[in-house]
């Protein structure tokens, strides 16, 4: 009670009416059926045969809450209540390698594991209600006005966003069909979920999207007369747009026919082919329920990079443009911290952010500007997608995948950063002039004092302006916790600097630094 999850409108769940199985062409009752929480087993009256088939029919409904714990749920507008709808049909567990039956109860912290397929869906609504969802629309005509249509044909070839019906066009009844009601039928394939969301108060508009191999698809937004504004929801289609041709030139090829963006009353979730974010201004399967990181904070990277890249850098972090900075390291490995390898539903909720999206997304932006570089990193994980796209990786499939394509044993990494909850904190432990004499050089010790390692870069600077920059492989720790090296210096030494640039998630900074006695 009390918590992010927990819902003081909780609608009853699903009311299930009925379930049937067919076999031989006739439909059945189980012989045996049971509900824990959110999980059902269903007892066949004869065990399925390898090669054979089985369908199942539910007969189901549920109230839409107008909080949906984060998934799902429903915003008041002033011209009417924005759906979202997802988590809205029962799915078969996932039957994997790895574990078998994946059952473990859906407690809220991290999403459903799915498998993939074709999901044919249909949504009969009241016609003043447009409806958007995942996958392709398979019937515009009979949904949209014969003008709202010749703007759909325009979107489709159009660079720049066309607008399908306009904010004057909400309240005005020509905008919509004239008949009571409507069904809207989509169509998504490959993919491990679908969701939808329908009101009267939508503006719609789209454009085209040009990807790599020539095909096109299509972005499209739907959103309330509220959500406009400055660097509002009115540039949400170009922002889509980009995102996606950014993503698939770079990592993957988008695989459906449209990217749909839905302002209401969710926060931020995705499913495949339409994504939901707040109204105010997964194409490899990893399983959420144990690994959320995989998820969350690969996303987070990436879409770091993405941002960075859209229209030139507009909308460069700013919030967090030093992942490296004291007040994140104190946040992402203090204490309290949560290690990777948590589960989401044992992770503190307050450290949920932290440890399924930010550390994560600071753990890849380290493997790929501290250690591998963006050349071996990009190729690495580009071709971790495409080995793993529509399947389910593990942890350890995505470490042996990065290691195999950049040649990089990077154990030491996996352990510092997601099988341990280690942090990392370099010292400089001592500088001395070789034989006594500044003519000799000097000698450099530098120490971890925690059990993260890390490669490590090292600025000397001499009293006569010299500056040495040395970049130390994370080898430098494999006999111990001190590492002592040479630096050829000809005059005394003003200071020396670990990681004068500061990439590194140091925990303590303030034992970074050595200087001269008397300098400032």
């Amino acid at each position: 009670a009390g918590g992010r999850w927990a819902n003081g409108g909780f609608t009853d769940g699903y009311q299930i009416s009925g379930l049937q199985i067919e076999n031989m062409g006739a439909w059945s009752a189980p012989s045996q059926q049971s509900i824990t929480d959110t999980r059902m087993q269903v007892w066949l009256k004869n065990p399925l045969a390898k090669g054979e088939k089985l369908r199942l029919k539910m007969s189901y409904q549920f109230a839409i809450p107008e909080y949906g714990t984060d998934r799902m749920g429903r915003l008041l507008t002033k011209n009417g209540w924005v759906y979202e709808i997802a988590q809205w049909f029962p799915r078969m567990c996932v039957y994997d390698d790895l574990q078998g039956w994946n059952t473990m109860p859906y407690l809220g912290a991290g999403e459903f594991y799915l498998e993939y397929g074709d999901i044919d869906f249909s949504i009969t609504a009241p016609a003043n209600l447009i409806v958007v969802g995942s996958g392709e629309l398979l019937n515009p005509k009979e949904c949209y006005t014969v003008t709202q249509q010749k703007r759909w044909e325009q979107a489709a070839t159009s660079n720049t966003t066309v607008m399908i019906r306009s904010a004057s066009e909400v309240s005005d009844a020509s905008s919509r069909p004239t008949t009571a009601s409507l069904t809207w039928k989509f169509k998504i394939s490959n993919a491990r979920d679908a969701a939808w969301a329908a009101s009267k108060a939508f503006i719609v508009d789209a454009a085209k999207i040009d990807l790599p191999s020539g095909k096109k698809s299509l972005a499209i937004s739907a959103y309330p007369e509220e959500s406009i504004g400055k660097n509002g929801w009115q540039r949400s289609t170009e922002m889509v747009k980009g995102s996606i041709e950014y993503y698939s030139k770079k990592w993957f090829e988008y695989p459906y026919p449209a990217a749909t963006n839905v302002a209401g009353i969710v926060g931020g979730m995705e499913y495949p082919g339409i994504v939901f974010c707040s109204s105010k201004s997964m194409i490899v399967g990893s399983n959420e329920r144990k690994y959320a990181w995989m998820d969350e904070g690969f996303n987070t990277f990436i879409n770091d990079l993405s941002t960075e890249a859209f229209n030139n850098g507009e909308f460069k972090p700013t919030f967090f443009p030093e992942p490296s900075a004291p007040f994140m390291v104190k946040m992402v490995f203090g204490e309290k911290s949560d290690g990777l390898y948590n589960i989401p539903d044992v992770i503190q909720q307050n450290n949920l952010g932290i440890t399924a999206y930010l550390k994560p997304g600071q753990m890849l932006t380290m493997l790929r500007n501290e250690v591998l570089g963006a050349e071996r990193f990009d190729m690495a994980f580009k071709e971790y997608i495409r080995r793993w796209a529509f399947k389910h990786p593990s942890p350890w499939d995505f470490f042996h995948t990065i290691e195999n394509v950049s040649g990089e044993d990077l154990g030491w990494f996996w352990r510092g950063w997601v099988l341990n909850n280690w942090k990392l904190d370099i010292a400089v432990r001592e500088v001395r002039y070789k034989k006594g004499d500044v003519a000799n050089g000097i000698e450099v010790t530098i120490e971890n004092l925690e059990k993260m390692v890390m490669p490590v870069t090292v600025k000397v600077v001499e009293t006569n302006g010299t500056e040495h920059v040395l970049a130390l492989p994370v080898e430098v720790w494999q006999r111990g916790a001190k590492w002592t090296f040479d630096v050829p210096t000809t005059s005394e030494i003003k200071q020396v600097i670990i990681d004068p640039g500061k990439k590194l998630p140091d925990f303590d900074r303030a034992n970074n630094t050595w200087k001269k006695v008397g300098q400032p």
